[in-house]
């Protein structure tokens, strides 16, 4: 899987559950609720104010690695 700033958390969260690490990290702690699934990346990003570059950076490593 090739994350991009237009994936949804959902779609993240299907291809790989343990990929909820990196969302939890940097503090999205709601990813289990059902708006949050449905929202992109970059959106996620912009509503946490965290670096959507070092997000998608850490997702694609993950996914690479599997």
């Amino acid at each position: 899987m090739v994350v991009t700033r237009d994936t949804t958390i959902g779609e993240v969260l299907a291809a790989d559950m343990e990929a909820a690490r990196y969302f939890m990290e940097i503090g999205m702690h709601c990813i289990g609720c059902p708006s949050s699934s449905g929202e992109s990346i970059a959106e996620a990003c912009m509503v946490h104010g965290v670096s959507e570059d070092d997000l998608l950076s850490k997702l694609n490593e993950h996914f690479q690695s599997k």
